[in-house]
């Protein structure tokens, strides 16, 4: 199992906090770092200093890092047009040399959309626009001056387009579907992505989802085995149990909470944990880390839990 460090700076974060976090994880080997894209603070606090945009960031990490893999989970789809988007993942992959991952979602936050003037239509709508997204980004990445990419959606029309700039990463950057939904997520997945992400859900939901996204696949004639299936799980780990409550109270969380529902306690708990997910298909595991100033975590997550399960 490869693990990945995925980070909510909604919650509170500058560009610098975020940088060092990706650079220590870059340094202590992990395989990549991941933003989530949100505008608004969740679950009230102070929410200084702001919002920082997820592919500005990733723009600037792409020159400030030089091995680590760059993501987002997930991009959401009412806050961008298809077109701009693909030209700008492929930016940001040439600027990184080929390092981009791009998770889309339907988006969900009812709140920021509201806070920041963004029409936010029905559950309906929006997963027919992320559909008509994923064609389009991925086909236009797949363009090129010989033959141009054309779309005729409801929601969104794509004419003769060239695919430029074309991203390093051929065919395409891979794509990454997320969500618990038991059908329209995994037929999504199947026709689209390269990844199916499983968002912090219990190991029988885990499991469940599997086989719906097997069955998914061999509708859409594919081989289930070339849909990548990671999971997300919040992860407060400490050497010792005075070490977990200390990290837990850090973000506002309880222990046994920590234990029932992410990856939580000392390094062996973390390391079974996470291996019972492996065990059930998920080939990586985004690590929610929330308290983006204790680089110490990510320390001994690197040196206790990394090696274990790699």
């Amino acid at each position: 199992m490869r693990l990945r460090v995925f980070t909510e700076p909604q919650q509170g974060a500058s560009y610098e906090q975020l940088r060092a976090v990706a650079v220590t994880a870059e340094r202590l080997g992990f395989d990549a770092f991941f933003r989530s894209d949100h505008y608004v603070r969740m679950g009230g606090g102070d929410p200084r200093p702001g919002p920082t945009d997820a592919w500005t960031t990733l723009a600037g990490l792409a020159v400030d890092t030089e091995r680590i893999r760059l993501g987002t989970l997930l991009t959401c789809a009412t806050f961008r047009l298809p077109g701009p988007l693909a030209v700008t993942v492929a930016q940001v992959d040439a600027m990184s040399g080929g390092r981009v991952e791009l998770g889309l979602g339907a988006g969900w936050f009812e709140e920021e959309h509201r806070a920041f003037g963004i029409p936010f239509p029905s559950t309906k709508e929006r997963f027919e626009r992320l559909q008509e997204q994923l064609a389009i980004v991925t086909g236009i990445w797949e363009a090129s001056p010989e033959a141009p990419f054309s779309f005729a959606g409801s929601h969104y029309q794509v004419e003769g387009n060239v695919g430029l700039p074309q991203p390093v990463q051929r065919p395409r950057p891979p794509v990454i579907v997320g969500g618990l939904g038991p059908s329209r997520t995994p037929a999504l997945a199947a026709r689209f992505a390269d990844e199916l992400n499983l968002p912090f859900p219990p190991l029988e939901v885990f499991e469940a989802r599997q086989r719906q996204a097997d069955a998914a696949c061999q509708r859409a004639g594919r081989d289930p085995g070339t849909l990548r299936r990671t999971v997300a799980l919040v992860v407060c780990c400490g050497e010792d149990e005075a070490e977990v409550q200390r990290r837990a109270a850090a973000i506002g969380r309880e222990p046994a909470e920590l234990r029932a529902n992410g990856a939580a306690g000392t390094p062996d708990e973390v390391v079974e944990k996470l291996g019972r997910f492996a065990d059930a298909g998920a080939e990586i595991a985004y690590l929610q880390v929330l308290d983006l100033g204790d680089l110490e975590h990510l320390e001994l997550l690197a040196e206790r839990v990394l090696p274990a399960v790699a």
